[in-house]
């Protein structure tokens, strides 16, 4: 039962229905002794209503005004407020007998109509309270089915009830549900709200035709992504119009209205919400100096703003592209949060420029995002990414060793691993100098390491829609190319949990679920465009680009999966790398940078057994065999003739 309200605001509509709660109990009153003694009432009857009737409807009114039962909506009754109506009543109903008990000698009101009056009283209010919600989602449908879209629901449970009565009651969101698909079996043939459960949502376009629906409404993250992608299709295939709902959460974290929406690129990787430890995140950054650098990437960005979540004191956007920074300063200055922002232009491997801006702003907590991340532009550019992903992660390294950082987070790759390119071994290299100078130092170094990141920028979904805008083709390099994918937040999130729970040297690899075929990806993108791959937009294999592999992997053979406290963050065990090694190694890249490309690529193999020769390069190795054999033919024909 709901406690007494200290204070209840009093306006025009607590007053109109005071008034209305006063006719219902007089009227209740009346009906209990009809019921009870008949009609006509016997001679003691009027005068026992008449003198008892005030009594009853003050005592009603003033604990159902006390206990808010005047200030409740009406167009959103729940089972709580019955339950409340109930126990009111109940209330009110005791304090009636008390009352008429001690009240006078004679005139006493029998027990039984007093039960009545309970019953009547719960009947009467909580059919006039039902009424507005009833003919709202009921009746209101049944009139103004013009421009109407019959829908049915995927997932018949709580869920699933819960929004199909937010879309029944919205007379914005212009559908009219006719059934739900399920999996679970034991559910068909049922009802859920009035509403039939039909069958298993495979079968949605069959369920459709019969019933003549035009719309799959599926709730966020109710389908794994496979299966989305899937119903997708075969929606696309029988013409209906697969579309998303809210999940429960996000009405309850925003605004109540459903927002009926386009199935996008998230939903069909169907990945689930992190879940973090914010108080160990917290610990971690609140009231701290915290320095991004890569801040105007995608990831170095969305690091940014999820850092400024947990309230540091200041943080520090590192970043060599004026303008990215200028972007994502301007936008994190806009936001609501405490900490001072600090733009910095700066190149890692400006030694001179790190240590001035180390020693200036004393960061506690250093997340290094900055690299050059992509992979055929590397491989003509070799010499870079080792200047830039490996020199500079040393010297960042080594400053925050010099400066007494608290905490030294790198962000790697799973190219790094089992590596084809030149980015993915110059990462590979960062990885191991981050992991063995670990072992040295007071600082608490340690790497992630996750796949592809979805919508990130030059990745393949934003190069994918705009080949779609232009009207195709979609380019893929090989019909089995196939990688992993996450969000950007999510990501970013797990970064931060990794380095709250990390302990110096580990390495983190982040759970990136099941990896996605690209030639899939793209095809449900011209979908998702409301095209048809093949047929509106040709989808072109144009051939493994230099540095590619079919699949990506997230561990080397050597090394250990152990798990975490977090689900999805996993730590890859090995024995660290001596840092003597690792630094003449680093050095050795260091003297080649500048040079001749097949040299560095000669000792990158030397030094990183697991390199594999790029793809382009075993191409013209095999080319200049072929030509060396063709140009030998002749020499061996008149060996052989001698």
């Amino acid at each position: 039962m709901n406690t007494l309200h200290l204070r209840q605001p009093f306006s025009k509509r607590v007053f109109a229905l005071l008034v209305l709660h006063a006719a219902v109990f007089a009227v209740a009153y009346f009906l209990a002794f009809l019921v009870r003694l008949d009609w006509p009432f016997p001679e003691f009857a009027w005068p026992l209503f008449v003198i008892t009737l005030p009594m009853v409807v003050v005592i009603k009114l003033t604990l159902f005004h006390a206990l808010g039962q005047c200030h409740s909506s009406w167009l959103h009754l729940t089972f709580a407020d019955l339950a409340r109506l109930l126990g009111s009543a109940s209330l009110a109903s005791m304090a009636i007998a008390t009352a008429d008990y001690f009240g006078g000698q004679h005139y006493h009101v029998p027990r039984g109509i007093l039960l009545l009056d309970w019953g009547i009283s719960i009947f009467l209010l909580g059919g006039l309270r039902a009424l507005p919600r009833l003919a709202l989602q009921e009746i209101r449908p049944l009139f103004e089915r013009k421009g109407y879209r019959r829908a049915l629901v995927v997932g018949a449970n709580v869920a699933g009830e819960s929004l199909t009565r937010q879309i029944q009651s919205d007379p914005r969101v212009k559908y009219l549900i006719v059934g739900y698909l399920d999996d679970d079996q034991s559910r068909h043939g049922s009802r859920l709200g009035g509403v039939p459960v039909l069958g298993r949502p495979d079968d949605a376009p069959k369920f459709a035709a019969a019933l003549g629906a035009e719309d799959i409404l599926v709730i966020s993250g109710n389908l794994p992504g496979k299966r989305l992608r899937l119903l997708m299709r075969r929606c696309d295939e029988a013409g209906l119009k697969l579309r998303v709902l809210p999940a429960v959460d996000e009405l309850l974290h925003g605004s109540v209205r459903v927002q009926v929406r386009d199935v996008d690129i998230n939903d069909l990787l169907g990945r689930s919400a992190v879940e973090l430890n914010c108080d160990a995140i917290e610990q971690m950054l609140a009231g701290r100096t915290v320095l991004v650098t890569g801040a105007g990437g995608s990831i170095g960005s969305e690091i940014c703003r999820q850092v400024l979540r947990f309230h540091p004191q200041k943080l520090v956007l590192l970043e060599r592209g004026e303008n990215s920074l200028f972007l994502v300063e301007r936008e994190l200055r806009a936001g609501q949060h405490d900490a001072t922002l600090c733009a910095c232009v700066a190149d890692i491997r400006d030694e001179a420029r790190l240590s001035e801006i180390l020693r200036t702003y004393s960061p506690d907590v250093i997340f290094h995002a900055a690299a050059f991340k992509h992979v055929p532009l590397m491989e003509d550019n070799p010499g870079e990414a080792i200047k830039n992903n490996v020199l500079g992660t040393r010297q960042l390294v080594e400053l925050a060793d010099r400066f007494g950082v608290g905490s030294f987070v790198m962000i790697s790759t799973d190219k790094a691993v089992n590596p084809s390119s030149i980015m993915g071994v110059s990462k590979h290299l960062a990885e191991r100098f981050v992991h063995a100078f670990a072992e040295t130092s007071a600082t608490k170094f340690v790497v992630v390491r996750f796949g592809n990141v979805l919508a990130s920028a030059g990745s393949v979904v934003p190069i994918f829609q705009e080949q779609i805008r232009r009207g195709g083709p979609v380019t893929v390099t090989h019909a089995d190319i196939e990688r992993y994918f996450m969000t950007i937040p999510e990501a970013s999130q797990l970064v931060l949990q990794a380095a709250a729970m990390g302990n110096a040297g580990q390495i983190f690899v982040l759970d990136m679920g099941d990896p996605v075929k690209i030639v899939d990806l793209a095809r449900d993108l011209i979908r998702l465009s409301g095209l048809k791959p093949d047929e509106d937009i040709e989808i072109a294999i144009t051939g493994l680009r230099p540095g590619e592999k079919l699949y990506e992997e997230l561990y080397f053979d050597t090394e250990e999966k152990l798990p975490t406290p977090h689900p999805k963050v996993f730590v890859a065990y090995h024995r660290p790398y001596a840092l003597d090694d690792v630094v003449r190694a680093v050095d050795e890249l260091a003297a080649l940078a500048d040079g001749s490309p097949d040299r560095l690529l000669a000792r990158l193999k030397e030094i990183v057994p697991e390199y594999a020769t790029p793809p382009h390069m075993l191409r013209e190795q095999e080319q200049a065999a072929e030509n060396s054999a063709i140009a030998a033919a002749p020499a061996v024909v008149d060996a052989v003739r001698t």
